[in-house]
């Protein structure tokens, strides 16, 4: 952690203990959980007698700005169990955790003003050193006490803090940004998709022009796989018992598992993963080494039990299409399959116009399976991969799974948001556990090595993702619409039907507005709806077999020749641009 980012964190912090403060100050009875800097501010979590409203946070930042002009210390203490216990003894949230304490822990509490607190710190040495001008109460949350559905609901203050006023407002500029692409009001107001509580939480409903871009990311999806030497695969949805006590999902993943189902008195489970499925088709017989690689591809609907306090939008979902893929090959072919399937992910990538990547190299944690020279071998081939195409990468140490190491891809929409997206997991699990096998070339029974692979990582994530990187405003390859044809006057309604077969011809999705409205308000509707082009006809136009061009950004080209407006979108389609 840098200076600047040690400081930060300081700050955001204390003010989190501040806001605590002011908050017991309008309501005494409140209990308090906790509260934490986190990535650009802070939050507390509160159980109070009533619902907060946006007037409480005015109130609440009012008494902040009392408490920082203060010019109160912030004052460490260290106390045992017992002194703890009595200090916070009408406080039950910080009982519990005081409670979990080993009686031999050391225990610090820091007090500002009226207000204590359990907490390990660190804090600036004086509200004083706090920017009263440099903070904002943003919103109000509901959280269960320790992420636990079955424990109380509590209150979560979110605030935002910085050094100076300045950053503050750029980064409130920033937010409106986001709220701007949110993918779910995007959603809603391009008709792409939504989401029926009464039916299900968590699961999509895909409108047509949502489907759209579905089909067209998925197609797109295919055909480079094919091209990559990938065949294609499609499983079911539920598979025996059995198949998930082999996995280990009942074993290790059971509680985001539902609930099995009975027939012919044997219990099936919704499948969580697509790979047990696979690893069946890869035994249907004895494989030798002269059939390996093998590269499987299957956008396979799982499904996952997500508690209700994080579903999200697209983001977080029960119901998804995971764009997942098995590459089983021999300990000789891993160096190269790692490097392919790392520059296929990254080629992919860009294509959908993300350029800012990076890995991040997670390596074999203390409890693993799998013999250490298989570790070894694949984490070195992880690395030569990411190393090979010069790509920015962060080591975690420890960080991979029990069942083999992993890179992760990272990526930064347009907005500077990291998103993880890209898995690329060697697994030493399952080969062992379904004893996988392959004849060698010296004619005998060896393990393969497996790598599962999750490029998009979900279709429903990555469309959310996506959403909210361009703001609803797609390339030309992308749109679901990609032309509104707008004749100024009905009596050029069949011109415009005209034109519009002639690009459906081309494959070029476009719509003829031949409706009520007048020209400008057509106009308004398709920049609404961030069609790419708006192609303006009347009697110069007609007679002259052309169109005027309009972009969704405002930018103007009367007369063009029919032929020549085709030629130059289907150029914009094939370079997979903007606009």
């Amino acid at each position: 952690m840098t200076n600047s980012e040690e400081k930060l964190l300081k700050i955001r912090h204390s003010f989190s203990h501040v806001m605590a403060e002011a908050v017991l100050a309008m309501f005494p009875s409140a209990k308090v959980a906790i509260g934490p800097a986190i990535e650009h501010g802070f939050y507390y979590d509160f159980d109070l007698p009533r619902s907060l409203t946006p007037e409480d946070l005015e109130k609440i930042e009012a008494n902040m700005r009392e408490i920082i002009a203060g010019n109160h210390e912030f004052v460490r203490k260290v106390v045992n169990k017992k002194e703890a216990l009595e200090l916070f003894k009408d406080q039950p949230f910080k009982k519990e955790l005081i409670d979990e304490l080993p009686p031999e822990d050391e225990i610090s509490v820091y007090t500002q003003n009226s207000f204590i607190d359990l907490c390990r710190g660190p804090h600036v040495e004086n509200t004083k050193d706090l920017n009263s001008g440099a903070f904002k109460l943003l919103s109000v949350a509901g959280a269960y006490w320790r992420g636990d559905e079955k424990r109380p609901m509590l209150q979560r203050i979110y605030g935002t803090a910085w050094e100076t006023p300045k950053e503050l407002r750029s980064h409130l500029s920033w937010l409106e940004e986001v709220e701007k692409r949110d993918h779910r009001r995007l959603g809603k107001d391009l008709d792409l998709f939504s989401i029926h509580e009464e039916a299900g939480a968590g699961l999509i409903y895909w409108h047509p022009k949502g489907a759209r871009i579905r089909t067209i990311v998925e197609d797109f999806w295919r055909k480079e796989h094919f091209q990559s030497g990938y065949d294609y695969l499609y499983s079911p949805h539920i598979g025996k018992s059995w198949l998930w006590e082999t996995s280990g999902h009942l074993d290790f993943y059971a509680e985001n598992m539902y609930a099995p189902m009975s027939i012919d008195e044997q219990d099936y489970y919704l499948k969580p993963m697509n790979c047990p499925f696979h690893i069946l088709i890869y035994k249907t017989k004895l494989r030798s080494y002269r059939d390996l690689p093998l590269r499987w591809a299957e956008l396979g609907t799982v499904y996952r039990y997500e508690r209700s306090g994080v579903l999200h939008g697209l983001l977080r979902v029960r119901g998804f299409t995971q764009d997942d893929a098995h590459i089983i090959c021999t300990p000789d072919q891993i160096e190269s399959e790692i490097i392919e399937v790392l520059r296929f992910s990254l080629r992919i990538w860009k294509a959908f116009g993300f350029k800012d990547i990076k890995a991040y190299l997670a390596t074999k944690p203390e409890k693993s399976v799998g013999e250490e020279d298989r570790w070894e071998t694949a984490q070195s081939s992880l690395k030569k991969a990411i190393e090979s195409e010069g790509l920015a990468y962060e080591l975690d140490e420890g960080g991979g799974a029990f069942y083999g190491p992993k890179i992760d891809l990272k990526i930064k929409d347009a907005l500077g948001r990291e998103w993880q997206m890209t898995t690329i997991q060697f697994d030493f699990n399952l080969p062992d556990r379904f004893d996988m096998k392959f004849v060698d070339s010296d004619n005998t029974e060896k393990r393969p090595f497996m790598v599962h692979r999750a490029l998009l990582g979900s279709i429903e994530r990555f469309f959310g993702v996506l959403v909210e990187h361009y703001g609803g405003a797609f390339p030309v390859w992308i749109a679901p619409v990609q032309a509104v044809i707008v004749p100024v006057a009905p009596a050029f309604n069949d011109y415009a039907e005209e034109i519009g077969k002639m690009l459906k011809a081309e494959n070029i999705r476009v719509l003829a507005d031949t409706g009520n409205d007048r020209m400008n308000a057509k106009i308004r509707n398709a920049q609404n709806q961030k069609i790419p082009y708006m192609l303006v006809l009347g009697e110069k136009e007609k007679s002259a077999h052309a169109v005027s061009v309009r972009t969704r950004k405002g930018e103007q080209k009367n007369g063009v020749p029919i032929d020549e407006f085709i030629t130059f979108i289907k150029d914009k389609i094939e370079m997979k641009e903007e606009i």
